[in-house]
């Protein structure tokens, strides 16, 4: 099945040629480190969101929507439709602007179906009641691997990759591919894999599996933070680059070998600044918690767990 799925995902990268390129609009968020995408289809004006960041001050407890209201005003800009609201997995380091933007631009939101795993260790984590069912109702699509979904004309393919967390997906649209946090720049390597579901092993072969598409297939990560020499913020890159330059992963890295630096470099890591907050939010879809008795929301800090 993964065999037929890939090779589906590789044609159609291969046929992108006929089709309209896909155009990506990257917008980036320093404080978080992350790269959201606005994608559309040049001659539908169909687009899809992917990965967007709801601006959250820890200390002061406040969200601000000012990077989602850039997205909104480049949409309406651009007179773009929303079919999709993509989440690659329940980021761990910045809250979803997913419910904000849905409300002002419409889409389905959609994530991995794998979510329910992650709602079931995190609501266990959290202490939720059960008004939080941990059935990814709050989800307007669940993703399976190889599922097909289209952003106007451009054919899309959903994939499984696993590892650093159990419900990661990736896209592939047209001839590219939003990888979330499997992988980052080549000079930077790959993402960790030390949460709760987490497995180094699986995302050696998450990072295979995609590594096997076409070289001129168009990589658009989710996070870069500057790899030592290098200056500037970057989050597009190739398979081909990542194959010959990816310094944890490249061609003739075996598995364990992976595994083992993995592992090691995990354990030298500290959790990320938001993901009390960030899995809290993100595993509703990016919805904020119900307001209290009181009218005010509260987000739980669980002690000595993670």
């Amino acid at each position: 099945m993964t065999d037929t799925i890939l090779a589906a995902a590789a044609s159609q990268v291969t046929a992108a040629q006929g089709i309209p390129t896909l155009v990506v609009r990257s917008f980036f968020d320093q404080p978080t480190n992350t790269a959201s995408y606005v994608a559309h289809d040049p001659t539908t004006r169909r687009a899809a969101i992917i990965d967007s960041v709801l601006d959250f001050d820890a200390a002061a407890g406040r969200t601000d929507t000012a990077s989602a209201d850039a997205i909104i005003a480049y949409v309406r800009d651009e007179e773009l439709g929303i079919d999709w609201l993509l989440e690659t997995h329940a980021h761990a380091d910045h809250l979803s602007a997913a419910p904000y933007l849905q409300k002002a631009l419409g889409g389905a939101l959609a994530i991995g179906r794998e979510i329910l795993r992650v709602q079931d260790v995190f609501g266990k984590i959290f202490n939720e009641g059960t008004d939080f069912a941990r059935d990814g109702s709050e989800f307007d699509r669940l993703f399976d691997d190889g599922d097909r979904f289209a952003i106007g004309s451009i054919p899309a393919i959903a994939l499984h990759v696993p590892g650093h967390t159990p419900a990661d997906m990736a896209y592939v649209i047209g001839e590219a591919v939003f990888t979330g946090d499997t992988l980052f720049m080549p000079d930077y390597g790959s993402a960790r894999a030390d949460f709760p579901g987490g497995d180094a092993r699986q995302l050696y072969r998450s990072i295979r599996r995609l590594l096997t598409l076409p070289a001129e297939t168009r990589l658009f990560l989710c996070h870069d933070y500057k790899a030592p020499g290098r200056d500037r913020y970057a989050w597009e890159t190739t398979v081909g680059a990542q194959r010959t330059g990816n310094v944890h992963v490249h061609e003739g890295v075996g598995e364990d070998e992976f595994v083992t630096m993995r592992m090691a470099r995990d354990a030298t890591l500290s959790m990320p600044k938001l993901i009390l907050p960030s899995i809290q939010v993100n595993m509703r879809g990016g919805h904020l918690p119900e307001p209290e008795a009181n009218g005010t929301r509260y987000l739980q800090i669980p002690l000595n767990v993670l």
